[in-house]
């Protein structure tokens, strides 16, 4: 039976990559910092599993993460651990240094390592659209400049570029993935759609920065975590892959459809209104990612229409109360990277 470390498996798309890959037989084991966006409500359905094991460690202790590879002998590494709130990333730059950059640095360090002794593995790297900056017209291909606008997204791009040079210069196998949004269950409610599904519940406004019209491309968790898992056993070595649903919203597109869901399932209260407030700075208008090298080289495709995932999104947080509370309120009310 192979074995996959996930890093960052406390988090959102980690958790339910994990879920996943128990669901098909594969012996996970999650390592994760804990950090204020991990959450152990997150993984309390399978937490249990004899074929599930969490270790709490920083990426950057490299005598660690080393000990834990040769130990394991990981068949795959899926490298989620990241820094990824924009508006955080304005207020401290230096956390996403740390743990996106010099983290990955780390990471890959230990890899190499593991991989000259054992000489198996490989290293699936998640990162971002964010990396390509502001597309205004078009879609974002694999090979186009990177024009990162946030310290988040230049973090990111910063350790793409890393995990490339590695591949050149010390022949790993590694593979960088560049999703869109994602959105689904157990996703921290600093980020949009969850956040409005809290306001909504709660009977507050619904903020949306500058004219609401910023669009993203938004894919369902699951799909994203469908790709990863065919990436890793069909990908090439050294190659990129955009992972998206060809679907862009704009975020008062978002709110309308979430608003429309939430009546048919609860009486929504007089507070919950729209309300445009100061934008966040360098806010990109637009990312879209043209992922046709993942549909036609490895026959992927997203599963989930936008109006399925959006609705078992909400159902699952409308149903799963529990996780608010699990979290300091301060981190889902506080208004962050305002300058």
């Amino acid at each position: 039976m192979q074995k996959v470390l996930v890093t960052g498996g406390l988090g959102f798309i980690g958790s339910n990559l994990v879920k996943l890959l128990l669901d098909k037989k594969y012996n996970v084991i999650n390592i994760d910092k804990i950090s204020y966006s991990s959450n152990f409500y997150n993984t309390k359905d399978f937490s249990r599993s004899r074929k599930y094991k969490f270790i709490k460690c920083d990426l950057k202790n490299q005598k660690k993460i080393e000990k834990i590879l040769y130990k394991i002998k990981p068949n795959c590494i899926f490298n989620l651990a990241a820094e990824t709130h924009v508006d955080r990333s304005i207020d401290s730059p230096k956390n996403f240094i740390d743990s996106n950059i010099l983290g990955t640095f780390s990471l890959l360090e230990c890899f190499k390592k593991y991989f000259y002794k054992y000489r198996k593995g490989k290293l699936i790297h998640i990162s971002t659209d964010e990396v390509y900056g502001d597309i205004l017209k078009g879609r974002s291909k694999e090979n186009d400049q990177y024009k990162p606008s946030s310290p988040y997204a230049a973090s990111k791009a910063s350790s793409d570029h890393l995990v490339t040079s590695y591949i050149r210069t010390f022949n790993l196998p590694a593979i960088i993935t560049n999703c869109s949004n994602n959105y689904g269950p157990r996703q921290h409610p600093e980020k949009l759609i969850p956040k409005m599904i809290y306001n909504i519940i709660n009977n507050k406004p619904l903020p949306l920065y500058g004219n609401g019209k910023n669009s993203r491309e938004w894919i369902y968790v699951n799909d994203h975590c469908d790709a990863l898992i065919k990436i890793f056993k069909s990908g090439k070595v050294g190659e990129t892959y955009n992972i998206g649903s060809n679907k862009n919203l704009n975020n008062i597109e978002i709110c309308k459809n979430l608003l429309n869901i939430a009546k048919r399932n609860i009486k929504i209260g007089k507070k919950v209104k729209i309300k445009f407030i100061k934008d966040r700075p360098g806010h990109d208008k637009r990312y879209a990612l043209n992922s046709l090298k993942l549909i036609k080289k490895l026959n992927w495709k997203p599963k989930t229409s936008f109006l399925a995932g959006i609705n078992k999104t909400f159902l699952w947080y409308l149903n799963n109360k529990k996780y608010f509370r699990s979290i300091k309120k301060k981190d889902i009310n506080e208004r962050l990277g305002k300058i």
